[in-house]
Order: structure tokens, then sequence, then C-alpha cells
């Protein structure tokens, strides 16, 4: 332990520390400095922890915490803050409990009543946002897609109309069919921006139209390799009713018949009752 703790809450706490993505140099001097004077760190792998803190020369204690172990290292987390020791979470790179293991601890941590200080950074998902150059007012984050085709696929009808950059996280194995998955189930006018190995030795971030993304990714063995974050652009505007419209009534086109459905979705949305039912005729037509 660090002979100082000017780093640290004057009550035991769990610190959830932001780590680099893979530039060792994105190492914040807070988060720093909280590695080195908490009595523990709970690391995803302690070994792939450990290359880091020997980088910083800090020697705390580590121990694992990963998604095959998490419910009981978490019991013994909130032991140790509530014996007056304080812990760190960190995951292999980025920042923990986003796709990554952690948010079973800090869940427990908050049923226990102790406190949760996070110590932010890098973050994968907003580091790819802020070079897409893609300006719509909203993005949803879904993470990992489903690994088989068809579940992959199912769930992309299912984000089809959100309003928002999709962002989403890839393994190198998957990418190919993922994005040959995103072409097949979203509109061709959007835009795609494939960021891969961010912040490490091969970077590299490119924004295409989505159609051209798999004669791309193909063009070079290369470009499938490393840990991708990949970004979609919003649904192009339409003429008409807005999309969160269309849901409303796709929705109640399930289950209720069409004139009532167009009834239903006018009173929900504020659209226009006329032009909802002749979009639900193009529907039941299609």
């Amino acid at each position: 332990m660090s002979e100082s703790r000017d780093s640290l809450s004057r009550t035991p706490s769990l610190y959830v520390v932001a780590t680099p993505l893979g530039n060792l140099a994105d190492i914040s001097r807070r988060a720093a400095g909280v590695l080195a004077a908490v009595d523990l760190i709970a690391a995803e792998d302690t070994r792939h922890t450990r290359r880091l803190l020997d980088a910083l020369g800090v020697r705390t204690r580590t121990m694992a915490v990963h998604e095959h172990n998490e419910q009981g290292a978490a019991g013994e987390i909130v032991r140790l803050i509530e014996a007056g020791q304080h812990v760190a979470l960190v995951s292999d790179a980025g920042t923990p409990a986003v796709s990554d293991p952690g948010a079973r601890t800090v869940a427990r941590v908050h049923e226990a009543g102790l406190p949760v200080v996070p110590v932010p950074g890098p973050s994968a998902v907003v580091s790819a946002l802020s070079a897409s150059g893609f300006n719509d007012p909203h993005f949803h984050f879904h993470g990992f897609l489903p690994a088989k085709s068809a579940a992959r696929r199912a769930a992309l009808a299912g984000l089809r109309e959100i309003d928002a950059t999709l962002v989403f996280y890839e393994a190198p194995h998957r990418i190919a069919e993922m994005i040959d998955d995103l072409v097949s189930e979203l509109e061709a006018g959007r835009e795609i921006v494939i960021a891969r190995e961010l912040t490490k030795l091969f970077e590299q971030i490119v924004r295409l139209p989505i159609s051209e993304a798999p004669a791309w990714l193909s063009a070079d063995p290369n470009r499938c390799r490393g840990e991708f974050v990949v970004l979609v652009s919003a649904p192009p505007a339409r003429e008409g009713l807005p999309l969160e419209s269309e849901r409303v009534l796709r929705l109640l086109l399930d289950e209720l018949p069409l004139k009532t459905a167009a009834k239903l979705a006018a009173e929900i949305t504020g659209s226009p009752k006329n032009a909802l039912y002749q979009l639900a005729l193009s529907l039941k037509s299609t």
C-alpha cells in the first residue's frame, strides 16, 4: 500500500478505474494514484493488469474478478470494504462494467450501502464516437451482437428503427459476418465507421457508405485483425411520418386490426391518422 492516501476518499470505497485501451500513456494521474494507494485491485485478468502496474511502478496486491467468479468475488470485496479497506476495480482495458465484468460487483457494493467512486478515463465507445464525425443527436450502445447470424439479424431488425447512431463491439473472428449482416438488415443510405485497435500500434479508423464496408474489409486480411468498435449512422431522414410514429404503428399492427392500429398510433404519437392509415396499408401489403 502507498504511504499516501491523498488519491482516496476518507471513507473505504470501491473505485471503478478506467485503464488504457492500449497506449499506456493514456492512464490518468488520478487513476495511477488510486491504483497505488488502494489496499487491493480487483482485476479481470491479474496477469494482464500486472503488466500495467509494473509499468507504473505499483506494487498493490491483486485478485481476479471475471465473469466466472464474479458472484463470489463481489462478496469478498464487500467484506473487505466493510472491514475498512479501499478496493479498485479494473478490466483488461477501458472502463469496467461496460460490456466487461464488473457490473455485478458494483451492484453488490451499492446493495451493501457502501460508496462507489468512478475514476473516469479511456472508453472505446466514447473514443470511437469522438473520431466518427457522426452528428446524430443520440447514440445507442448495444455492445456485442449475438454470435449466430440468425440471432444477429433478428437483433439488428429490432435496432433498425432507432433514431440514433448505433454502436457495437465485435471480435476479429466475427467481424466479416457481422458487417455482412449490417448491410443486409440496415438501409443502404447509412454510413459506417469501423474502428479497430484503438490507441494501439495498428489503429485504423475508416468511415464509408455501409454498402462499401464488406469490400473494404476483404481487400486486406489485416483489416480483420484486432478488437473492433463499429458505428452506424442513424436512419436516413424520411419524408412524412417520424420514425417513432412508424415504430409504434408497426408494433400495434402486430396485435390489432389495421384501422384500430392506425387510430391508436395517431393518439399515441400525434401524427396524422390518415397518413398512418396509408402507411399501415403499405406495410400490410409487403
